[in-house]
């Protein structure tokens, strides 16, 4: 069995989303040096709609495959939808990650979600806090 599947392939070959939304009505940055990922995520809402994502990504493959697949699965949906977007999803969306990779997904999902506050915080809206819990996968992850 190969140790990538075609999609996570793809994704990282030709990334979808990728770039800077300027005048973006949420930012999620999260990872560090320390742990060899970083993930940016921009967000353009209107009404409750996510109509454009743009990730940037410093890290290897699956991270840059992650985060691309992640802002697929968000783009033109609701913000509760992306809300429940789980790293479970996105590494099934991409056939698969190897055990060892699996921490890219969780920063996926972590930079969405922290987009997503960004968002709340910038325009007032009411949270609940349980909503963005912090991953846990390693010390200092979140910038």
């Amino acid at each position: 069995m190969a140790l990538y599947s075609e999609t996570v392939m793809d994704h990282f070959r030709n990334p979808r989303n990728v770039g800077v939304i300027e005048d973006a009505d949420g930012v999620g940055e999260v990872g560090n040096a320390k742990c060899g990922d970083i993930m940016k995520i921009y967000l353009k809402i209107e009404g409750d709609i996510i109509t454009d994502v743009k990730f940037e990504t410093f890290g290897c493959g699956s991270a840059i495959a992650s985060s691309s697949m992640a802002t697929e699965m968000i783009k033109g949906k609701p913000i509760s939808q992306a809300l429940d977007l789980t790293n479970q999803a996105v590494a099934q969306a991409l056939d698969g990650l190897p055990a060892h990779k699996l921490h890219c997904s969780v920063l996926a999902e972590e930079a969405i979600k922290a987009a997503l506050k960004d968002y709340c915080d910038r325009s007032g809206i009411p949270y609940d806090p349980a909503q963005f819990p912090d991953c846990g996968s390693c010390e200092g992850c979140h910038v």
